[in-house]
């Protein structure tokens, strides 16, 4: 089994990446492979609207950047972890743009049916319901089956690194990661 994590900081190594890479290790634990997509650097645009994913398949017409790689990881993976931290009470134009195209590359296709997903939010104040509805409504869209946590997927911290003195938000992206991981081995009937 095999979980895919997009990043959608424009960081690659911020606090994101953290809470995905916390995330990562419990699912590591149980023996599930993880691999780790930083959009930072993609020059993600947004949909342009042209509708020519219509009819060519779960991919973008839209060429330029790695988009349909992502697209290609998520459809081969069993689970997906999409973070993003709190940019204007939402997600990260680099999030955004990647759920607008990949949401209408995808749409109809049910290339994500039954796999398990999970949102997580680096917040400095507030927000972080709003981005983490954005990117739970994209998998829910999508037919997935989102994985929650003791609290809401949300951990504090500005500085690179501050989210790991969050404590209860650290155990919470702990136990999404065994929570992902049971989930994915009831699907996959493995004990």
């Amino acid at each position: 089994m095999k979980v895919v994590g997009i990043n959608g900081s424009p960081r690659k190594e911020g606090n994101t990446a953290i809470l995905i890479k916390t995330v990562f290790k419990e699912l590591e634990q149980q023996g599930i492979e993880t691999e780790l997509i930083q959009l930072a650097g993609m020059n993600l645009r947004g949909c342009n609207a042209c509708k020519a994913c219509e009819t060519q398949g779960p991919q973008c017409a839209i060429t330029e950047d790695s988009l349909n790689e992502c697209i290609a990881k998520m459809m081969s993976s069993d689970g997906i972890i999409l973070g993003s931290p709190v940019y204007s009470a939402s997600v990260t134009s680099q999030m955004k743009a990647f759920l607008e195209r990949a949401g209408k590359a995808l749409k109809g296709k049910g290339a994500l049916k039954y796999k398990v997903g999970a949102a997580v939010s680096a917040v400095r104040r507030a927000g972080s319901m709003a981005t983490i509805d954005t990117m739970n409504h994209f998998m829910l869209n999508k037919q997935m089956f989102v994985a929650g946590s003791s609290y809401w997927n949300m951990v504090y911290g500005r500085q690179i690194g501050e989210v790991e003195q969050d404590e209860e938000g650290m155990i919470n992206m702990k136990n999404l990661g065994q929570n992902m991981a049971w989930l994915l081995k009831k699907i996959h009937g493995v004990s």
